[in-house]
């Protein structure tokens, strides 16, 4: 299908917290509109759902953004890796990656830290076995697993609570 055949349609939602329009084609993925708009951090790599790079939040749901139709998002509440620091500071998921080197080219990081925002939202406190089968959805092709499991005790261990007051190293 060519883009002259392809039914566009203006989609609204909220991108990392700010309303957002845009003009998207019937067959547009996710990822694509996401670099469209200039965020880079959901990586397109395998293209069929089996990789994690793309994984985003929906309405705090992490889906395949390779996989989901920009479409789709209309009316809901995006978050990517990109809309996590605040004035300039790392939210506490990614300086665990940083602090325990959860990573190597760092090319599959995001995807890991949006999938441990979601479990973490689910599993305060996961075990080694819950954190291996949340995210077993994504790969590193580095191997840096060991190093992405303590990421993600760290992360549990340093997680703000409900009421926005820090954890232990805030």
């Amino acid at each position: 299908m060519n883009d002259k055949a392809a039914v566009v349609r203006r989609i609204r939602f909220r991108l990392n917290g700010r309303q957002r329009e845009a003009q998207v084609a019937s067959h547009e993925n996710l990822v694509d509109l996401l670099v469209r708009l200039d965020l880079f951090g959901a990586r397109e790599s395998c293209g069929q759902g089996l990789c994690g790079c793309c994984t985003v939040l929906v309405d705090d749901i992490a889906v395949s953004g390779c996989l989901t139709l920009a479409q789709l998002v209309d009316g809901c509440e995006v978050h990517t890796v990109e809309g996590l620091a605040e004035k300039g500071k790392l939210d506490f998921v990614q300086q665990a990656f940083i602090d325990e080197g959860a990573f190597q080219c760092g090319f599959c990081t995001p995807g890991f830290v949006m999938m441990t925002h979601e479990l973490l939202k689910r599993i305060p406190e996961p075990s080694e076995p819950e954190i291996r089968e949340y995210l077993s959805g994504n790969l590193c092709r580095c191997a840096a697993y060991p190093e992405i499991i303590r990421a993600v005790q760290t992360a549990a261990r340093n997680r703000p609570d409900p009421a926005g007051v820090a954890g232990e190293h805030a």
